[in-house]
């Protein structure tokens, strides 16, 4: 009898599991449909701005357009790439609100696009025949307030647009952010949100002070009635796992009038290996916080070469006598140096031509398009120069991959780990990113090109990071894990949660659970609910 007991509460244990481990979209797949989810959002939508105006299916003539526009990464943009059911390029609030709505209530998923440059394509493809893509670039307001020193910027606006809005009132404020110009809000500031400012001013989601966001249940919310934990899990944790962010309250920080910036290149037979070694001993620890000097290693015609780019908050007189201070070894000469506002600052980093006028930064058509494959990693310690010498090798017998250093230290070393979800502060010397870039078309070539990248990083594991061997978010990167959102999602989401976010991973889980129990907001590499409730 004891045993007959056990038996039925283990098949009625095994049946509440199935009931609530397992999301509803995975439930009502079956029963859902695409006509469902199309007569849904048009008995929902709001007449006084009709969804009908912004829905795009594979049939409307402007699909493909639509599509391709804010497709950043061609892998991505095969006739091989699943496509979108429908497109909606939202324009009014209850666009959205009716859009998570009616996909909850038909199994739909939701792809959020921003600007685009998620590394894998994240936010428009997706493996799950049943998904649309919610495409936010209709949301691009940047309304700057010098007077209290902030700024609300919409999630489909570029960096860049913010960047010359902000110059546009004002030659002493900036913004730390990327120093691609048409990377979108959206993914870029709730993922940490990095460029040449962070070793004063820290990252993206360090000066953020408020958001707007739209809830699983379609509710509209800000810092005040989200709460804390929702504000710091947007800050940092990717947003798309919590809801749909419309909007960032930004803290413009105060730049000089005058900048100093270079580019200098440094090749095999200048004592590279040594050089290297000494760039990383003083890049995070010697430099000062005004100064961000990026180093990129690459391979042209056979031979080995270093490029170093230096972003400074002061003029050429005062860069030259930190460099000959801290690292003469690079041997930077004044005429090296280039003096301008911190708005052409942009334009040098973005590789415009001298001379550009700052209102390039408005447009959102990319200076080149490729095929790419981006990778991330940590470097706590110097590399040997022994190990340098290798990797020099390596680089020479792999030709195409690029391994760019951008340092640490400054503010990122002060702000604690638990701050926000972005885990990698103190004790890194600088994040490396491995960049592939090709133009040939088709798997084999991609294979190919990934097999590089894949290559070169496995060649780096004794100089990085490990246990976890960490990476950021912002170089989104699916070989290190995947979710396939079943019933083992947080165990698969923890294979890359702990590497994108340390510690801070439970908390993300915990706070996903309890905003979005049935992991509606959802995707390959997102934050996942705890698998089971109390």
């Amino acid at each position: 009898m004891k045993t007959s007991i056990t038996a039925i509460f283990s098949f009625f244990l095994v049946i509440f599991l199935l009931l609530v481990v397992s999301p509803t979209w995975a439930i009502t797949s079956n029963s859902s449909s695409y006509e469902g989810f199309i007569q849904c959002l048009k008995i929902k939508s709001d007449p006084s701005s009709p969804i009908s105006a912004v829905l795009y299916n594979q049939n409307n003539s402007s699909y493909s357009s639509v599509l391709e526009t804010y497709i950043r990464n061609l892998r991505f943009n095969e006739s091989t790439t699943p496509k979108p059911r429908l497109i909606i390029t939202a324009k009014h609030v209850s666009h959205i609100q009716s859009a998570i709505v009616c996909a909850k209530a038909n199994g739909m998923q939701m792809k959020i696009r921003s600007g685009g440059h998620d590394y894998e394509g994240v936010s428009y493809w997706s493996a799950v025949p049943n998904f649309f893509i919610l495409d936010m670039f209709n949301f691009r307001s940047v309304n700057v307030s010098i007077e209290d020193e902030s700024a609300w910027v919409e999630s489909g606006a570029l960096l860049g647009e913010i960047y010359y809005r902000i110059a546009e009132k004002s030659s002493t404020h900036g913004f730390p952010a990327g120093v691609c110009p048409t990377v979108g809000v959206g993914g870029h500031f709730s993922g940490g949100g990095y460029g040449n400012m962070m070793r004063k001013y820290g990252l993206s989601v360090d000066n953020i002070v408020d958001a707007q966001m739209i809830d699983v249940n379609g509710k509209l919310l800000d810092r005040k009635s989200m709460g804390e934990d929702l504000f710091w899990a947007i800050t940092g944790g990717g947003g798309s796992s919590f809801g749909v962010v419309l909007s960032y309250k930004i803290k413009l920080v105060s730049v000089p009038k005058i900048v100093t910036v270079f580019r200098v290149r440094r090749t095999y037979d200048r004592n590279l290996s040594e050089l290297v070694y000494r760039y990383q001993q003083v890049a995070a620890d010697k430099l000062p916080e005004e100064l961000f000097l990026r180093l990129t290693l690459d391979v042209v015609n056979g031979t080995n070469r270093a490029t170093f780019i230096a972003m400074f908050l002061g003029n050429s007189q005062q860069l030259l006598s930190v460099m000959n201070l801290s690292f003469p070894e690079l041997g930077l000469n004044q005429s090296d140096c280039t003096e301008m506002s911190w708005v052409e600052s942009v334009l040098f980093w973005t590789n415009f031509p001298a001379g550009t006028p700052v209102n390039a930064l408005l447009s959102r058509v990319p200076q080149s398009l490729t095929y790419l494959k981006r990778k991330s990693d940590y470097v706590k310690k110097p590399i040997p120069k022994q190990g340098l010498e290798l990797l020099f090798k390596k680089m020479v017998e792999l030709q195409t991959p690029q391994l760019t250093f951008n340092p640490y230290g400054g503010r990122m070393a002060e702000i604690p780990s638990s701050e926000k979800p972005f885990p990698h502060r103190a004790g890194n010397i600088a994040k490396l990113q491995y960049a592939t870039n090709w133009n040939e078309d088709g798997e084999e070539a991609a294979n190919r090109y990934l097999n590089l990248t894949a290559e070169l990083f496995d060649f780096m594991t004794p100089y990085v990071s490990m246990a976890p061997r960490e990476a950021f978010l912002n170089y989104r990167d699916l070989d290190i894990g995947t979710n396939s959102n079943g019933r083992n999602s947080y165990i698969e989401g923890a294979v890359y949660g702990v590497k994108y976010f340390k510690d801070n991973f439970n908390r993300l889980v915990k706070i996903k659970t309890k905003v979005d129990p049935r992991n509606f907001f959802r995707n390959e590499q997102s934050i996942p609910v705890l698998p089971w409730r109390k």
